[in-house]
């Protein structure tokens, strides 16, 4: 079982360095990839213009660009809602950036009362993400809401 509590923690001494975005996120991605067992991908989209384009990740070579209501993180983001999907080949509109992704978690982040990116998780495996995982993430997500500087996005 993850400790999201040393998660936390750790994502907080990263911010103590540096608080911008880009290596706080790089940071926090290579994290969630190390710390989460049976992952493939673990990143952010950000907001770019009206939609969300590649932010730091760990992992295979992902979709570069995403729209507002397209897949998984386009409609976090639309929906602005934490959405886990058990088995991604049942999720209407799913973009598969990565064939081999079977389960999905996505979670909205927050700067100045409005959607600035996504913390997007995928694994190989069908329901691989539990109601603990979403807690814990949403928990990290809101954390990284109040450490990060996202005044340099292009929203």
């Amino acid at each position: 079982m993850t400790d999201y509590d040393l998660l936390l923690k750790q994502a907080e001494a990263f911010a103590e360095t540096e608080n911008d975005y880009v290596p706080l996120l790089a940071n926090v991605s290579a994290l969630l990839y190390e710390a989460l067992d049976r992952i493939n991908w673990a990143g952010f989209y950000l907001m770019d213009r009206g939609s969300l384009l590649l932010g730091p990740f760990q992992g295979k070579v992902a979709c570069i660009r995403i729209e507002i209501g397209k897949g998984v993180c386009g409609s976090a983001v639309k929906g602005d809602r934490v959405i886990r999907v058990e088995d991604v080949h049942d999720f209407p509109g799913h973009i598969a950036c990565d064939a081999a992704s079977a389960s999905e978690i996505v979670l909205p982040l927050h700067s100045g009362g409005r959607v600035v990116g996504v913390l997007d998780i995928d694994s190989p495996y069908k329901g691989r993400f539990s109601e603990d995982d979403e807690r814990g993430l949403t928990l990290l997500a809101r954390r990284l809401e109040g450490l990060t500087d996202f005044s340099r996005l292009r929203l």
